[in-house]
């Protein structure tokens, strides 16, 4: 653990979603669900918002509770920690689990000022335990590292609940039999903005380790997945579909009109898999081994092996 030089400056809740945030000096914490008695406290991973102080003061002079943040900190720069660290607080343990957020709606302080730093500089958290917090209470900050995932099935049928998705509880389930912690699972049409889009979100706001997806890699003119996924990644990472794709041809030759790909945005690794269960469990399975080693020198966890 280390003892960082930072504390509460302010703890505000609303009692209602849609309106603006009060100080109250000081709240109890629930676990697994969020602040007592505000509004935006439940069963999801923003359970907790937080913003630090000096990022407010260098924007505006406003109220807490301005930017619908729960808690503000001080001497701590929030936005700099990697999702997965811990914030205690007395007995209350957070664990951070995105970095700031997509806003869909201008909230009052954008429609006042042409500009919200929530968006950039907001934290959320869920609470791991629960405690009793006030004003000027320490911060202490801890590493927690956690292999996440996110699997993302893309299918119009699927979409449309005109046919079951099995290939992505196949692939989370089996992700989770490896130990992973599978934060999100989304079920979307083929569609390449919103594919993009979400990539994006999971990679910058979730940063979680892994994505997979399922389904979109034929010759189909919906089939847009792998050019999603060329699009949002930093650099490509194609040994690991072209192994799946080695493997998969001693089964089927049909392996070879698959377009599937493999590529790293930030300390995120992305794989597109087939849309198949059969297909799925055949490619996955056979990379899965090997995928923590690459993970975990990615996100500078363990060094490269070296020449032997």
């Amino acid at each position: 653990m280390r003892l960082a030089d930072s504390s509460i400056k302010a703890i505000c809740i609303s009692e209602k979603r849609g309106t603006a945030k009060h100080p109250v000096g000081e709240a109890n914490i629930i676990a697994d669900w969020g602040i007592e008695g505000d509004a935006h406290g439940g069963k999801w991973h923003r359970q907790i918002s937080l913003i630090a102080n000096e990022k407010v003061k260098q924007f505006a002079e406003v109220e807490y509770g301005a930017f619908g943040e729960n808690i503000v900190t001080e001497g701590i720069d929030l936005s700099s920690l990697d999702v997965g660290t811990r914030l205690i607080i007395g007995d209350a343990v957070l664990e951070i689990t995105q970095i700031g957020k997509n806003c869909h709606d201008r909230c009052a302080i954008y429609e006042r000022m042409g500009d919200c730093i929530m968006p950039r500089e907001g934290v959320f958290a869920k609470v791991i335990k629960g405690g009793h917090i006030k004003e000027n209470d320490s911060i202490a900050t801890e590493k927690h590292s956690v292999l996440t995932a996110a699997v993302i099935t893309l299918s119009d049928r699927g979409y449309k609940r005109e046919r079951e998705d099995k290939s992505g509880p196949l692939a989370a389930d089996m992700l989770i039999n490896e130990g992973y912690d599978v934060v999100e699972r989304l079920l979307l049409p083929d569609d390449k903005a919103i594919l993009e889009k979400e990539l994006i979100r999971l990679c910058d706001q979730r940063q979680v380790c892994l994505i997979l997806t399922t389904g979109g890699t034929g010759f189909s003119q919906r089939d847009i997945t792998p050019e999603a996924t060329i699009e949002v990644c930093h650099k490509m990472a194609r040994g690991i579909s072209e192994a799946m794709r080695s493997y998969s041809m001693t089964v089927t030759k049909r392996a070879m009109l698959s377009r599937g790909e493999s590529g790293i945005r930030g300390k995120t690794l992305i794989i597109n898999l087939p849309g198949s269960p059969k297909s799925v469990k055949e490619c996955l399975g056979y990379i899965l081994p090997e995928l923590k080693h690459g993970i975990r020198i990615l996100r500078g966890m363990e060094e490269e092996c070296g020449n032997e």
